[in-house]
């Protein structure tokens, strides 16, 4: 598909996207401790036809975290907390035993919310950190990142894999009937792939590693997570100016998920190029689903940014009808977008929190409204 990135494309394709609404979600970190109360927001602000998700909360200290919580997940590998960061290590000890409990309060609390829904939902939506981007976290016994060993690397590929897998088993147990939707993150992947990522002195650089080899460890969480039941696989990928232009014919992260069979990307519309939105034409030209992330995310509790109030929905629509229609792609086929805040909400307020998703949500329905109008 051939355009001119300045003038909008005189043929409307035909596309058909699989739903007719648009939709909205957060990328998984929430605010404060208490995992019950956080269920009950996030899946009272996120009712169908939106995606509510198993929340995150890092504020809980080590274990809560994004990279402490996937390794839990990791199969005959364990881990521990160092200064430097997590470590594998060759059994579990507290801190691994910390994290996998951190994650059943959350899957139990999810079970115990959901359950006394009269209309508990359609879809759930649970976050993992990818392989390359946990490869690049995790640190060898040596200490040095696993993502400086083709072994480890490949060892850690397929621990997770199992483990992802069991995951969406257990998930599946608590939401009975509902589609689970894997968001897997790599916000290193830019690194991973240009050589980038600093070695655990800091005065070198580890090698990059081969698109190929990424592509491949792609492809193989998604159809593990496939085989476990999950219903999609998203990437959520770095912004457009670290990864690299998303058209389809580049070796970009973007270009890597689709080709090893994601069913969409999540990234920051912030910094999306002519060129970058050609990229995601031909993604929803071709069936795929994209994650927009248009709402920047207010502060925490210091000074007045609790008290901010998120970005209008007339403003947020023309974010993202501006360069839709410029590229050519109909208002019919707005429903392959999913809005997301621009960033983690683990930071916001409670109350911040909120109000980004009342706001989403919002914003989908009058991107619905218009895709209606055609």
């Amino acid at each position: 598909m051939q355009r001119d990135s300045d003038q909008r494309e005189t043929h409307t394709p035909d596309i058909q996207p699989a739903s007719t609404t648009v939709t909205a979600t957060a990328l998984g970190s929430w605010p404060g401790t208490d995992p019950a109360e956080a269920t009950r927001i996030i899946r009272g602000e996120l009712g169908d036809p939106h995606l509510p998700f198993l929340v995150e909360l890092p504020a809980r200290g080590p274990g809560a975290d994004a990279l402490g919580r996937t390794a839990a997940l990791l199969v005959d590998l364990a881990v521990d907390v160092q200064p430097h960061g997590w470590r594998l290590v060759p059994r579990p000890g507290k801190d691994h035993r910390r994290a996998v409990s951190l994650l059943g309060q959350d899957i139990n609390a999810l079970a115990d919310v959901a359950g006394v829904e009269e209309r508990p939902g359609k879809a759930l939506k649970v976050s993992l950190r990818g392989p390359l981007s946990l490869a690049a976290g995790l640190y060898l016994h040596s200490g040095e990142r696993a993502l400086s060993d083709a072994g480890a690397r490949r060892e850690l590929l397929q621990s997770l894999a199992a483990g992802a897998a069991d995951f969406v088993a257990r998930v599946r147990e608590a939401v009975p009937g509902a589609d689970i939707i894997v968001q897997l993150d790599e916000p290193d992947i830019a690194d991973v792939l240009g050589g980038t990522i600093p070695t655990a002195s800091g005065y070198r650089t580890l090698r990059s590693v081969p698109a190929s080899e990424v592509s491949s460890a792609w492809q193989q969480m998604i159809e593990a997570l496939s085989g476990a039941g999950a219903a999609q696989t998203v990437l959520r990928l770095p912004e457009a100016a670290r990864s690299g232009a998303l058209r389809a014919g580049a070796q970009s992260p973007f270009a890597l998920a689709l080709g090893a069979g994601a069913d969409g990307a999540a990234l920051p519309a912030e910094g999306l190029t002519g060129r970058d939105w050609e990229g995601i034409a031909e993604a929803v030209e071709g069936g795929r689903s994209i994650w927009l992330g248009v709402l920047p995310v207010p502060g925490g509790d210091n000074g007045n940014t609790a008290n901010t109030e998120p970005r209008q929905v007339k403003a947020l629509v023309q974010d993202v009808l501006r360069p839709w229609s410029k590229i050519g792609l109909p208002a019919t086929a707005l429903p392959a977008l999913r809005l997301t805040p621009a960033g983690e909400l683990a930071e916001a307020s409670p109350s911040s929190a909120r109000r980004v998703l009342s706001r989403l949500t919002q914003t989908a329905e009058a991107l619905t409204q218009v895709a209606a109008e055609g």
